[in-house]
């Protein structure tokens, strides 16, 4: 069983890359679980073609693996608010040249 802090570490390492194609980005909404080494989160990021959403992942630590567990569109009063703090992901500049946009 990995301590959450590890856990975070090791996530990090895995999200960061992928999310920064849509930075800014901010994490809402984590949840820790000891007994599956796994951390699920929502990233707030607006999307070239959805607008803001908020995505859903679960970080499998064991298997160091990303699942994908769905989004659902923001309103913009939610998003006002998610912005009034710091970012997770933060650029000087985003809408990144072949960004995935999946």
């Amino acid at each position: 069983m990995m301590d959450q802090n590890t856990l975070r570490l090791k996530r990090d390492a895995k999200v960061i890359p992928h999310l920064e194609q849509y930075a800014p980005v901010w994490v809402v909404e984590e949840s820790y679980f000891p007994d599956d080494d796994a951390i699920q989160f929502e990233a707030v990021f607006q999307h070239a073609e959805y607008g803001w959403v908020s995505r859903r992942y679960r970080y499998d630590g064991f298997n160091n693996v990303l699942y994908h567990k769905g989004q659902v569109r923001l309103s913009d009063e939610r998003v006002l608010e998610i912005q009034e703090k710091e970012p997770y992901v933060a650029v000087t500049v985003s809408n990144v040249p072949n960004a995935y946009g999946g």
